[in-house]
């Protein structure tokens, strides 16, 4: 697949926090003798999910795949009304490291009534490759997530720490949505360390100062779950 704007490989270690609220979390954070800063303020980050309709991508991310991708359509600030700036990734998973393929797109307007065939309009953007426009007409959009994001970094950046808060999922429809059936999960928290190759002893040690619960699922299989089983 032609790469677009490609990121490294890099690791992510993922913990769901359900004991402590966020404030907690980053009081934590801000404890942590690497002297995590802040390098952006917090936002709101939405995502539709992709799939095809045999679900490949959730089976592959369930079965824990050593190679599996999620698609997905991801924008910041308001969830309704005009969006600006949405970027289509591949979050690309080769064994123990991932990266991201993106594609910036053009500007388009969620409201109610918007429905999962859509999605067939970003197909024909000239800035897509023909490879990529080919995998959009094999996709649906199956989830559609939020959530409040803080960011963290080390000075010398070689760790970054993410905390997500206020997780909503909704269920897609194929026609007239309203985006009314939706969960949201106000008790956990998910916290990622993100960390090149090369910094994994090291990173044990970064890790080791959270009391923070290892999980492998991903906030779309989390989605999926939760409102379609």
């Amino acid at each position: 697949m032609t790469e677009g704007n490609s990121r490294a490989y890099r690791y992510e270690r993922k913990f769901m926090v359900d004991q402590i609220d966020h404030h907690q979390a980053i009081a934590l954070i801000k404890r942590h003798p690497y002297l995590f800063y802040q390098p952006y303020p917090p936002r709101f980050i939405n995502n539709f999910y992709l799939d095809t309709p045999e679900m490949d991508n959730y089976e592959d991310n369930v079965c824990g795949a050593s190679d599996r991708r999620k698609v997905r359509l991801r924008w910041y600030g308001s969830l309704f009304g005009n969006i600006e700036k949405p970027t289509l990734e591949f979050k690309i998973k080769r064994g123990l490291v991932g990266t991201k393929r993106l594609y910036p797109l053009g500007g388009f307007t969620l409201r109610e009534g918007y429905h999962a065939k859509e999605l067939r309009q970003f197909a024909g953007h000239p800035n897509l490759p023909a490879e990529v426009r080919l995998v959009l007409l094999t996709q649906q959009i199956v989830l559609l997530n939020r959530y409040y994001r803080y960011y963290f970094a080390t000075h010398d950046n070689r760790f970054r720490l993410t905390v997500d808060t206020g997780l909503s999922y909704y269920r897609i429809a194929h026609f007239g949505n309203r985006f009314i059936h939706s969960q949201t999960d106000c008790r956990n928290i998910i916290v990622e360390l993100k960390y090149d190759n090369g910094q994994e002893i090291e990173a044990n040690y970064v890790s080791g100062f959270f009391p923070f619960r290892v999980t492998k699922s991903s906030k779309y299989v989390i989605g999926i779950e939760r409102v379609y089983f």
